[in-house]
């Protein structure tokens, strides 16, 4: 696996797959890296039509900069574009049910140039006490939005948003409904056919319907997505007709 940070040359490969129109995942499997890598790289400099390698390049040196010469616990400004986009997908995952902290982890991990960040970094990039980070992170964690993986290198761990966890997320949404179904059941078989007997079975089926599609849907999108990986992944492989005549 290449090191966190994309290079000038991995930028140009960014930009020639856009051009071609492929996928994220496309172009993730051709420089052997995670999907939301390059959705975040492409999101964070223009977007897909506005993407330029050079800029990008300019830009995550200029940033890396300022945080090399930022005085100690200081963190640098973010460009306006950006840190008004970052609020504003905080408010959208706050007004559907996510609490504030929470929230801002999230959307600092998917918006990061790093595959993933430790908890001192999310403390500093969000202003909060580490203590904080640990209470949203754990959250995060119940609902297998974020996953922590070990830095052996510099023995601590690091919080990551990869490939399948939306899937891994789907499925706990599935469980919940199929947790809902029964618990309804349970209840209308013990009242009978009376009023609540009734609208608990109704309850019921209605849980146990939507986990069911929702499960269908998960399964079918993660398994074609993982095929698109798998496909540009051996496209990557595969030697040049010309090398080989």
């Amino acid at each position: 696996m290449p090191g966190n940070r994309l290079s000038q040359q991995d930028r140009q490969h960014v930009s020639a797959g856009l051009a071609a129109g492929l996928s994220y995942a496309e172009i993730a499997a051709r420089l052997g890296r995670p999907t939301s890598t390059i959705s975040r790289e492409v999101a964070r400099n223009g977007g897909r039509g506005a993407y330029r390698a050079d800029h990008a390049h300019l830009a995550t040196t200029q940033r890396a900069h300022r945080i090399h010469r930022a005085p100690s616990g200081a963190h640098p400004p973010e460009p306006a574009p950006f840190r008004d986009f970052r609020e504003q997908f905080t408010a959208m995952m706050v007004a559907t049910g996510l609490p504030r902290t929470p929230a801002r982890v999230l959307v600092c991990l998917l918006t990061s140039e790093s595959d993933g960040l430790p908890a001192a970094e999310l403390a500093a990039d969000l202003r909060v006490s580490p203590a904080s980070i640990s209470k949203a992170v754990l959250y995060l964690e119940q609902l297998r939005l974020i996953k922590r993986e070990r830095d052996v290198h510099r023995r601590r761990e690091r919080y990551l948003i990869d490939d399948d966890i939306w899937y891994q997320a789907s499925t706990r949404e599935v469980q919940v409904c199929a947790a809902w179904a029964s618990s309804a059941n349970h209840g209308a078989e013990l009242l009978g056919d009376t009023p609540a007997g009734n609208r608990l079975a109704e309850m019921s089926r209605y849980f146990h319907h939507v986990g069911q599609d929702l499960a269908r849907s998960a399964r079918h999108w993660h398994h074609t997505l993982t095929s698109q990986r798998t496909h540009a992944g051996h496209e990557q492989g595969a030697p040049d007709r010309d090398e080989t005549g």
